[in-house]
């Protein structure tokens, strides 16, 4: 008999309400049972980072998360990012610095470093803070230069934005 619970959650602002083994991971159940197939999986581990999501605020391997910890919680992943067909700031700017190459760690990285640029206090980011927030996730494409500009550029766009108003 499997131990089965009903969950209810907001992934990008949508409502869910599904019932899920216990064992089910986080990153099994938004990609498997939700659809939201940008929460990637590597390593299973929470070593990689490919499954990085945003959970009530804070940057978490879903890998690691059991679904039924989610009951209640509020869930962000990658789809959540664009507004429609519009990326977003920090998606164009992984685009506009040649951030990603095969693409499989780039979700990781973008709910990772969103997470970190919407907690920032007041928009200032080094390069060197923006290595050390990146050595967390893996690639094995990019060389993580793009992925610092990227980071860095967002940043500077960010504050600059919140200086004007």
């Amino acid at each position: 008999m499997k131990d089965m619970h009903h969950v209810n959650l907001r992934v990008n602002g949508r409502h869910h309400e599904l019932v899920v083994e216990a064992r089910r991971t986080l990153a099994d159940m938004l990609r498997h049972d939700l659809g939201y197939t940008g929460t990637h999986l590597g390593c299973e581990h929470g070593i990689c980072g490919a499954c990085t999501i945003i959970l009530d605020g804070q940057p978490a391997r879903a890998c690691l998360v059991f679904g039924v910890q989610a009951d209640g919680a509020e869930v962000r992943t990658v789809e959540g990012l664009a507004d429609g067909d519009q990326l977003s700031d920090l998606q164009q700017a992984f685009s506009d610095h040649h951030a990603l190459q095969c693409g499989f760690c780039t979700p990781g990285f973008l709910m990772l470093i969103e997470a970190y640029l919407s907690d920032e206090g007041d928009g200032t980011l080094s390069t060197e803070q923006a290595r050390e927030l990146v050595a967390s996730n893996l690639c094995r494409c990019t060389g993580y230069q793009g992925i610092v500009e990227a980071v860095v550029a967002t940043a500077r766009t960010r504050r600059a934005q919140k200086e004007a108003t």
